[in-house]
């Protein structure tokens, strides 16, 4: 396998090379909004993922059943000042849990490990801020996976779908053009966010956020369960703009393979 054509790989981590499933923000998410005793589900709690977290607040703050439940506790709509009490309180949840979900998800450090045999750089964005990403960096270095560089919520002036993360990540990294990077990814947003760059996309459909269950949940799922709901995940994931969608970053390096000779003709994303 040669991928002479490309020049760096970077991933998504929560749901993508970290945390199957995604689980890590959902209880906090919902365990932030009830101490201002409004509830909201997990599946809501997802909609939104791959935003930095204080946006990812005010867009479930926007959603309308949320947004009438504040209103009918609270007795006014969500305003700023609320978006930014129930960060406030997020935060040091996410905090807390964070390193209870830094196990890497099967094939994450042997595919990193595969990218740089062919002299490629590893870059890594992500929603979390630095200080959660301090709790799980050295978990994920000693079980095989570092980046080259890592661009987080904060480091920028605004997070997915811009290409600002990106773009912090491709400096640092010195790679040019952007169509010699391909961006991994388990979310709508986090695909546009490649995409806005002018990188190749890659979406993860069963590990990540959109299929939205433990690797323990997904194993005991039916083969009929499994099928429809992978669909439904990879069905989003390429409505988002996807060149490509798999299962785990364990099936990346055909698809790598499948971008390099692309390049080769000519293509571009």
């Amino acid at each position: 396998m040669s991928l002479s054509r490309l020049k760096a790989v970077v991933f998504d981590w929560a749901g993508t090379v970290v945390d199957f499933g995604s689980l890590a923000p959902m209880g906090a998410f919902v365990d932030a909004f009830a101490e201002f005793n409004v509830a909201i589900s997990i599946d809501e709690a997802r909609v939104p993922m791959g935003m930095a977290k204080r946006p990812h607040v005010a867009a479930l703050l926007a959603m309308p059943r949320i947004a009438g439940e504040w209103q009918r506790v609270h007795g006014h709509a969500p305003t700023e000042a609320d978006i930014d009490a129930v960060y406030a309180v997020f935060v040091p949840k996410n905090i807390a849990v964070a390193a209870s979900y830094a196990d890497l998800i099967p094939g994450a450090a042997e595919t990193a490990a595969a990218v740089r045999a062919q002299g490629l750089k590893i870059g890594s964005t992500t929603g979390y801020t630095r200080e959660i990403m301090e709790r799980i960096t050295p978990i994920a270095a000693a079980q095989g996976f570092v980046a080259d560089a890592m661009a987080c919520t904060g480091d920028v002036p605004d997070g997915r779908p811009t290409p600002f993360l990106m773009w912090k990540v491709l400096t640092e990294l010195e790679i040019y053009p952007p169509w010699a990077v391909v961006k991994i990814d388990d979310t709508e947003v986090g695909i546009s966010e490649g995409l806005n760059c002018g990188a190749w996309t890659v979406g993860v459909a069963v590990t990540g956020n959109v299929f939205g269950l433990s690797r323990a949940d997904t194993d005991a799922l039916s083969a009929h369960d499994f099928a429809a709901r992978r669909a439904q995940a990879v069905g989003k994931l390429a409505s988002a703009g996807a060149h490509y969608v798999i299962d785990g970053v364990a099936d990346l390096l055909p698809v790598l393979a499948a971008i390099n000779g692309r390049l080769a003709r000519g293509e571009r994303p």
